[in-house]
């Protein structure tokens, strides 16, 4: 394995690794730490879930990039993708759960297709 790739990898491992502990951290806050009183506080309450939830699947996807692409600049865009769309949506859907207030949700949408554009990434590009 030859720098570049050992990088590559490196990265994405480390990275992932880092957002799948904090989406555990999240869910568990978002379980515990998020009180429901209301139907509405339960609506942002399950805003927050959904981004925990989605960085969880998403951190793991992105340790398993370099596996799925092994090719050094197909799996750093596809990550990037991935990377970018994680902290967009997952953090967008925090900010709603936490203020309470759907305008801090903005880049929701950016995050999911940056979601998108990672897994057609994984979709498209060769080997």
């Amino acid at each position: 394995m030859t720098t570049s790739k050992a990088s590559s990898y490196c990265w994405k491992r480390v990275l992932g690794g880092l957002s799948g502990a904090m989406s555990i951290g999240t869910g568990a806050y978002g379980a515990h730490g998020l009180k429901s009183d209301d139907k509405i506080s339960a609506t942002y309450k399950s805003v927050f879930e959904t981004g925990s939830r989605d960085q969880l699947v998403h951190s793991a996807l992105l340790v398993a990039t370099p596996a799925i692409l092994p090719c050094t600049k197909s799996a750093n865009i596809a990550g990037a993708f991935f990377a970018a769309g994680m902290a967009m949506f997952s953090g967008s859907c925090y900010a709603v759960g936490l203020t309470q207030d759907r305008s801090n949700g903005k880049l929701a949408p950016v995050g999911g297709f940056a979601l998108i554009g990672g897994w057609l990434s994984l979709a498209l590009f060769k080997r």
